[in-house]
């Protein structure tokens, strides 16, 4: 297809996906996949992958502001990635600490109120870098109505068990008591400052794996994943409003089975189990196709069978 008409076709589409949308997800994580895969097919080298994929990066976070998603997830460096060559990190690490820079600096930042934090083994990275992150976090530390989140050194796992570690080491000097441990806990020892839980995983590059990726905040939520094949720096607004309508989707299949559950339980239950189902197929009613909608007066009726069968 010839190049000029992919581009109306491809800006038909995004028209399309945008009126098909009717709400955002509260947290985004992205899994930054195919940049160096991406620099090999066009006859470059990493750095010219990871640069290009910065790009991206800049115009995925105005497009989450532009929907209304209040916090985005960054997966950039990994633990794993320290074991790639030492002269194509390194050129990652200039990239790094430049772009921290400029995202610390930049106007829109300040004006759309973004607070940029790094979460992960940061003690691992170069002094350039930590201090690179030490600034940008410095220059938005009093924002809140953005959250940009940038893992580096990450890996999922390990926070984990760094936090199962923290919980033991309070239980063994008694400052914790094992049967009063709870998800607080857990979170608190994870990252610095609170995540939230995640709403979908997006990942480019045609890999379908999350990688050890916010699985406290990912999988604990039930997050919906979006899986498509470009490479990063190809990754388009078309893609990313896919990934949007793909946790719609999900949440509109949860939502709607949910209606379905209580709905089913009503009138085989007790009084307090009752008022709850009640409470959740008032919430979720619309979600349910119209033929299994029920009336104010079902669930009234049903409200008065229990009663009388107790």
């Amino acid at each position: 297809m010839k190049r000029w008409l992919r581009q109306r076709v491809d800006a038909t589409y995004e028209r399309l996906l945008s009126k098909e949308i009717s709400g955002a997800p509260t947290h985004v994580a992205v899994i930054q996949d195919g940049n160096r895969r991406y620099a090999r097919r066009r006859g470059g080298n990493a750095h010219d992958g990871h640069r290009a994929g910065a790009e991206t990066t800049e115009r995925v976070l105005e497009w989450c502001q532009d929907i209304g998603v209040e916090e985005l997830t960054l997966y950039t460096f990994s633990t794993e990635n320290f074991e790639r060559p030492a002269e194509e990190n390194e050129a990652l690490f200039d990239l790094l600490c430049k772009k921290l820079h400029e995202f610390a600096d930049a106007d829109r930042v300040h004006e759309n109120g973004v607070s940029i934090r790094a979460i992960g083994e940061t003690e691992m990275l170069p002094e350039r870098v930590q201090n690179a992150v030490e600034y940008a976090e410095g220059r938005t530390y009093d924002y809140d109505r953005f959250v940009l989140n940038i893992a580096l050194a990450y890996g999922g796992r390990s926070r984990l068990l760094e936090a199962a570690r923290g919980v033991t080491a309070d239980v063994d000097t008694g400052d914790l008591e094992p049967d009063e441990i709870d998800v607080e806990d857990i979170e608190h020892r994870l990252y610095d400052q609170p995540v939230r839980d995640v709403d979908l995983i997006i990942r480019p590059g045609g890999d379908e794996r999350t990688s050890n990726f916010l699985p406290w905040h990912a999988n604990g939520n039930e997050a919906a994943v979006f899986f498509c094949t470009p490479y990063w720096p190809e990754f388009s607004k078309t893609d990313f409003l896919r990934g949007i309508r793909t946790y719609e989707h999900r949440e509109e299949s949860w939502r709607r089975t949910r209606a379905r559950r209580a709905l089913a339980l009503i009138g085989a239950v007790s009084e307090p189990e009752l008022a709850e189902a009640r409470s959740i197929v008032d919430r979720f009613r619309d979600s349910l196709p119209s033929s299994e909608r029920p009336d104010a007066g079902d669930l009234e009726s049903n409200d008065s069978n229990s009663r009388i069968a107790d």
